[in-house]
């Protein structure tokens, strides 16, 4: 067989069955990416003979005698294609594990296929962007801006790894090639809930090529969580490495370590398992009933399980006031239950790592996490190594989303690379991504409000049940900040939280972008609106009327013992004057038959800018011997948008340009300690350490410079590139070369520990038309308003609250995990999940706040998160107005709308 793989002819012939995808990785271009392996998403597009192709359903054999053109190859001599630049251009990607993909189907658009992109591109999934940047860089739109020396923040500048990430060059966690590479695959519970008696792993060890088969037995009999957190009070130690007792359908049972993935699974497939089938409960509410099955019965709060015996892992009741006294004294009030349901993250690159021990026997994993820092002190206490004899790095992750806040592999490949004393591989399948790490928590919200005849609010009550699946990671924050924020941004007198999450026999919840608040404000911003409504007052009125404003107390029952949120700044007012400005503009003519409803709906959503007690980050920071600075950081890049933000926060502070900010990143091995890239904490925290080390540099090169100069550094200030002291200028790189010749590097370093915290705040509109006779909904208009602070980059931050939007939309109109009665996950690929493609999102419209920050860095505040928020609340709105229907359940698929509507309007 002979291959041309990008110009070049290759006569390597492929396993029996292996499929190109993999056939190409394996020759070394890692620029084809896995999402699915089932041609859902487009991360592996290849072009054949110039045709775009998903390379993971294509046998190998059959590109014998084709052209085959990966992303490495579409510019020939390493240069950039024209496609390659629109993407730059535009800054068409955020994460950009889709982006070799979606560039090579764009390239091989006619002018045709281009007038349709909704149906050219629907084979290219992108979970980060909201495809506006895309569409952007077909139409040949230029997004990005430069910026002179020390002028960097503020300023649209493009991410520094740009260049890599749209030539396939960008290393994402398998994107290496490691000699004598084991490989792990994992054997998976059938059962909901079982206790295992016995493993015979006595054929799978005579499988060729299988090295190991780990079980219960052979891991550390440690409780820990999944869930990474700074403080351990958050989470329940409710979860071991492998557990005797299995608690849902996918939890792992055993680890086959073998040469290849086949031999791993074949071995997997022989492993023979004795279980006692124990009894399970799938429903929420019937699991913390009385007589129920006992998932955690051998846990105590000792280990943070509030009640065990009750399947309760915690619980919040608290009242300001009197609830019940001020609803029966109102003028109007307003009841109702709503539901929410498990929605997957669905990065695009899946959980997984490598691992191995080197010569000085230190254990290395590489990751795809958001927490390299908390992953290695759980490995270090679970595996009772010193933390020095663990390293734990990330380069670029393939999205994350709150999902990779967890550690569901790493402790797994830390057991094998021990046991074996070889390198190994753990990729999750897509498949295992649904059915075995974790979900958002789907809860059931029962609101009651009520107001008096002026418009203000007298009583705000929350009775909150959530399902965490089999185990408490991340239950309790989840619960605290859900029944938190969304009430708290409303002054009111009288205010009651009940609120209690439950374990189950499924899948478990975790981290996810909102952390709780997009559940609850469905049904609090509903409750708002239907007040309104009872008396007769604009949205944006009652609104205006009833939010917090600076000086008013942040009031959520029962409280919290954590008082350091402060208004660092507050731009909720510009937020809902934007909002509606724009919602007033002249509509276009839709064209609309009769059959369709239309009607406009707002939310508004409040959020902390870190998450509390501590949230810690440690920057550290350079003179390299050329000028330039080397910044080292610890927070991950994940499509965050964090590594340019830092660069530009350095470049700034230090009066220089970007370019000359060498960044390190998520990597243990370079010191201090770095939280994490969660809560939105990536530039509020970590940018504020950034911030300290780049001013601390600043004092340091004027100390040095005033030295040389004779001059008292007080004198001294910094401009483009150079020390300025009196009438003398000593560039960087002169500082540089004056402090080598003395045995010097000039050094600074900066920490944040995350207090005090801000708030940051985010309106959503939208404008959609309902069929009444089909329960299709079309997206006529959408709007947000963000209070980002000084906004650092303004092309990213727009980035960051489309990209929410589209995410957010995808779980209010159509993403739902379906389990089964008996547990299980019944739609566990793409193609049976519904991710929003390109056709299926609006462009939104995304205006600022101009607000200032005194607390976040240079002004800033956090802005990865918060716009995922208010989405369904302001959807659910304007269905009520165009319909006149309060619909309670996301989400909104048309055959959940056509019941009521059908009752309503007749058929």
């Amino acid at each position: 067989m002979s291959y041309q793989i990008n110009g070049r002819q290759f006569s390597h012939a492929p396993r029996a069955g292996q499929c190109l995808r993999t056939f190409l990785r394996e020759l070394g271009h890692f620029g084809v990416k896995k999402g699915c392996d089932a041609g859902d998403c487009g991360a592996c597009t290849v072009l054949v003979d110039g045709e775009p192709v998903h390379s993971c359903l294509i046998p190998a054999f059959r590109a014998d005698g084709h052209a085959v053109t990966t992303i490495e190859g579409l510019a020939p001599d390493g240069g950039t294609h024209p496609m390659q630049q629109a993407f730059l251009d535009a800054q068409a990607f955020q994460c950009g594990f889709c982006t070799a993909g979606m560039i090579l189907t764009c390239a091989s658009l006619n002018q045709a296929q281009r007038q349709d992109l909704g149906a050219s591109l629907k084979g290219n999934l992108c979970r980060c962007t909201g495809y506006r940047a895309i569409e952007d860089a077909l139409d040949g739109r230029t997004n990005v801006e430069d910026a002179a020396a020390g002028t960097a923040f503020g300023r649209s500048l493009p991410a520094p790894a740009g260049p890599q990430v749209v030539r396939g060059a960008a290393r994402y966690t398998f994107d290496m090639a490691i000699a004598g590479l084991l490989h792990v695959k994992m054997l998976r519970s059938p059962h909901a809930h079982a206790k295992i008696i016995s493993i015979d792993k006595t054929a799978a060890l005579r499988v060729p090529g299988v090295h190991a088969v780990l079980t219960f037995e052979d891991a550390p009999d440690r409780l820990f969580s999944t869930a990474r957190h700074e403080k351990a009070w958050m989470d329940p130690d409710d979860t071991r490495v492998l557990d005797q007792v299995v608690r849902f359908i996918g939890q792992k049972v055993a680890a086959v370590v073998a040469e290849s993935e086949a031999a791993a699974e074949d071995g997997c497939r022989r492993l023979k398992v004795d279980y006692e089938i124990l009894t399970a409960v799938i429903d929420p509410a019937q699991a913390i009933a009385a007589g129920a099955p006992v998932l955690h019965g051998d846990k105590t709060p000792e280990q943070r399980v509030a009640d065990a015996r009750h399947n309760i892992v915690a619980e919040t009741h608290g009242e300001y006031g009197d609830v019940a006294r001020a609803l029966a004294q109102a003028a109007v009030t307003y009841e109702g239950t709503f539901t929410t349901q498990r929605v997957q993250h669905a990065a695009l690159e899946t959980h997984g790592g490598l691992a191995w021990l080197d010569s000085d026997g230190i254990l290395n994993v590489r990751s795809s996490t958001q927490t390299p820092f908390l992953t290695r002190r759980a490995l270090a206490d679970i595996f009772n190594l010193a933390p020095d004899k663990v390293r734990v790095y990330c380069e670029r992750v393939g999205g994350g989303f709150g999902g990779k806040q967890e550690m569901f592999v790493e402790d797994i490949l830390a057991l094998a690379a021990l046991k074996t004393g070889r390198p190994v591989k753990l990729e999750l399948t897509r498949e295992e991504q649904f059915i075995a790490t974790s979900t958002r928590h789907p809860m059931r919200v029962a609101v009651k409000a009520g107001a008096d005849s002026e418009g203000k609010l007298t009583a705000l009550q929350l009775d909150v049940l959530s399902n965490t699946g089999a185990y408490g990671n991340h239950a309790g924050p989840v619960l605290l900040h859900a029944v938190g924020e969304c009430i708290a941004v409303y002054n009111c007198p009288n205010k009651k939280v009940d609120a209690v999450v439950a374990y189950t026999n499924t899948v478990p919840a975790g981290a996810f972008r909102g952390y709780g608040l997009p559940q609850t404000l469905f049904a609090v911003e509903a409750a708002i609106d239907e007040l309104a409504k009872g008396l007769g007052i604009n949205a944006y009125e009652f609104r205006r009327r009833n939010v917090i404003k600076p000086g008013d107390p942040m009031l959520s029952p029962p409280g919290s013992e954590h008082t350091d949120v402060i208004y660092g700044s507050y731009g909720l007012d510009q937020c809902l004057d934007l909002v509606e400005r724009a919602m007033r503009e002249e509509a276009p003519k839709t064209g609309l038959s009769a059959d369709w409803l239309t009607g406009e709906g707002i939310a508004l959503t409040m959020i902390d800018t870190v998450p509390p007690d501590g949230h810690i980050a440690d920057a550290s920071i350079s003179l390299r011997e050329d000028g330039g600075f080397e910044l080292t950081v610890g927070t991950a890049e994940f499509g965050n948008g964090t590594s340019t933000v830092h660069r530009q926060i350095a470049a700034s502070a230090l009066a220089t340009t970007v370019d000359q900010i060498r960044l390190r990143q998520s990597d243990t091995a370079h010191g201090g300690h770095d939280t994490g890239a969660y809560g939105s904490t990536g530039t509020f925290v970590a940018g504020l350490a950034t911030q300290h080390a780049a001013e601390n540099m600043s004092g340091e090169l004027k100390a040095f410079a005033g030295r040389a100069a004779g001059m008292d550094a007080a004198s001294c200030t910094l401009e483009n590139d150079a020390v300025i002291c009196g009438k003398q200028r000593l560039s960087f790189a002169r500082i540089a070369e004056i402090a080598r010749s003395e045995a010097k590097t000039l050094r600074a370093s900066g920490t944040s520990e995350g207090t005090p915290r801000s708030v940051a705040f985010n309106v959503q509109g939208f404008r959609v038309a309902v069929n009444k006779g089909t329960g299709e909904i079309k997206i006529l208009k959408s709007v947000q308003a963000a209070d980002a602070g000084r906004v650092a980059n303004p092309m990213q931050c727009r980035g960051q609250v489309e990209g929410g939007v589209a995410q957010s939309l995808g779980a209010t109109l159509y993403e739902e995990m379906v389990i089964d009665d008996r547990g299980r996950v019944v739609n566990a690929k793409f193609r049976d999940y519904h991710l929003p493609s390109f056709a299926d999102i609006p462009r939104t419209e995304v205006l600022f706040a101009d607000t200032v920050d005194t607390i976040g860095p240079m002004g800033a505040k956090s802005m990865s998160e918060s716009p995922y928020n208010p989405v369904a609340a302001a959807l659910g709105n304007a269905l009520a107005d165009a319909t006149g229907i309060r619909f309670t359940a996301v989400p909104f698929k048309p055959d959940r709308l056509f019941p009521l509507l059908q009752e309503k309007f007749g058929s």
